[in-house]
């Protein structure tokens, strides 16, 4: 059987709120493609793609709205993704291990959505495309959808009103002017390999500005739930990080729970127990090498390290750059 492409019915609503808000005839118009007309009410569910593209195609032609895709992505903000997904950005230590995180479980977010990330000289591109659906017509909707979400994971570590240096579709498109208007300074591209925004690759060392992106609900489970627990080992962990004490069995011995009841409580939010000490040895290591005048071997034994190649290499792996030239960078910017 050929695959179909799905997609979740999250990606209608802001097209659907806007329609709703100039008194067009929405039922109808989803109807007429074949869509469920109680979308709200559905917009966790997965819908075919095709029709999606052609009930958003016809309201933009039939209703007059110019740059429908471009409106719609401002309606959808960061609630709009997953929890599980929000929760690993949440308690991401850099950019870079939340744009890993966002290209992993993409396919959670849309089964047929796949992202990665690619280099380019100075700049990186944050890559998206929808699966089995080259050259099909009316993509651009999708793109915006798809641009967009990488650009608010990126605000969540640089700024609220950060702006790409390009936005980049794989469908022949051209923004209105209002469109450009709003995004000043950025370069608009089309006919391209994917869906892509740019970025300076320095940005990608940037901590995380806030762990408090939601509530996220407890366990159904007595005893404290997955969030505490990674807050816990996030203010216990420090302690531990130069005496070798930082093993799972044995961290898992000193906060008094045991060691599959922790990895458990860890994977119901996609964690591991190796991600947590991997972010508190980095957040250790940056504040050493941004604050003081240590020696970056000093540092590393500082961070639980006991080989500073190998504290360069998981460094770099967290911030795209060496400590060395994290320091440097922590000087002048």
């Amino acid at each position: 059987m050929a695959d179909i492409p799905l997609t979740r019915g999250q990606f209608l609503l802001p097209f659907v709120s806007i329609l709703d808000d100039i008194g067009a005839p929405t039922e109808t118009l989803l109807e007429r493609a074949r869509l469920p007309s109680s979308l709200a009410e559905k917009s966790n569910l997965y819908l075919p793609l095709l029709p999606a593209l052609r009930f958003v195609e016809t309201a933009q032609r039939t209703q007059g709205i110019a740059d429908f895709g471009f409106l719609a992505a401002q309606r959808l903000h960061f609630s709009h993704m997953r929890e599980e997904t929000r929760a690993l950005i949440a308690h991401s230590p850099t950019l870079l291990v939340a744009l890993r995180h966002a290209c992993y479980w993409a396919s959670r977010e849309d089964t047929i959505l796949s992202m990665w990330i690619e280099h380019d000289a100075d700049h990186v591109r944050v890559c998206s495309r929808l699966a089995g659906t080259q050259g099909l017509l009316h993509l651009k909707y999708a793109q915006w959808i798809q641009n967009i979400f990488a650009v608010y994971i990126i605000r969540q570590f640089a700024a609220p009103d950060w702006m790409p240096t390009a936005i980049a579709f794989e469908s022949s498109y051209t923004p209105s002017p209002a469109t450009r208007a709003f995004w000043p300074n950025v370069r608009f591209l089309s006919g391209q390999h994917a869906a892509w925004i740019s970025l300076p690759i320095a940005l990608l060392s940037l901590p995380n500005r806030s762990t408090a992106l939601f509530a996220p609900p407890r366990d159904s489970q007595d005893g404290p739930s997955a969030y505490d627990i990674v807050e816990l080992l996030k203010l216990m962990l420090p302690a531990y990080l130069d005496d070798g004490k930082t093993a799972l069995a044995d961290i898992a011995e000193i906060a008094g729970v045991s060691t599959r009841t922790l990895q458990r409580k860890l994977a119901l939010i996609g964690l591991s127990y190796s991600d947590i000490l991997d972010t508190v040895r980095y957040e250790n290591a940056s504040r050493l090498l941004r604050d003081t005048d240590c020696r970056i071997i000093d540092v590393a034994f500082s961070s639980g390290y006991t080989d500073p190649a190998h504290f360069s290499r998981a460094f770099r792996r967290m911030t795209g750059v060496t400590p060395r030239q994290f320091r440097e960078q922590s000087q002048f910017g």
